[in-house]
């Protein structure tokens, strides 16, 4: 059985407004958000306002309505940055490679030829913040 959700996990506190994010969309079932630390040009993040540890502990009826969100964003990222594809990457607990234990979705853009960056690189702020407008701007249109 997993741990019980962390109410001061990372996501929860930017849900709350106590830490900044470079946001994309909110609504009352998901905030969207840039990886500060980004394997590819445009990788956002996902999350449900429903604590929720993983995949495996949403409620269902959240889940639907969060897995909508994230196609929309998933298309917006395809359109802003006018990629070849989207991966999608979704991992549970520390041995599915889980580091935040809030439920995420990464969204990243993909080109062909051209390989994810290794983890761990803090992005450039202000450029997160353009890359932040982009999709916005691709999801008002």
């Amino acid at each position: 059985m997993a741990p019980a959700y962390d109410p001061n996990n990372i996501f929860a506190r930017i849900l709350r407004g106590e830490l900044p994010c470079h946001k994309i969309y909110e609504d009352d079932v998901a905030l969207a958000f840039m990886d500060i630390m980004p394997r590819a040009e445009g990788h956002c993040l996902v999350i449900p306002r429903e604590p929720a540890r993983g995949l495996l502990d949403i409620s269902p009826a959240a889940l639907s309505q969060l897995i909508q969100r994230v196609q929309t964003l998933a298309k917006a990222a395809q359109k802003a940055f006018d990629c070849d594809g989207i991966t999608l990457h979704q991992f549970n607990e520390s041995a599915g490679g889980q580091v935040v234990f809030h439920l995420h979705f990464h969204i990243l853009p993909r080109w062909d030829g051209v390989a994810l960056r290794p983890p761990g690189t803090m992005g450039d702020p202000e450029k997160l913040k353009a890359q932040a407008e982009k999709i916005r701007a691709a999801l008002e249109a």
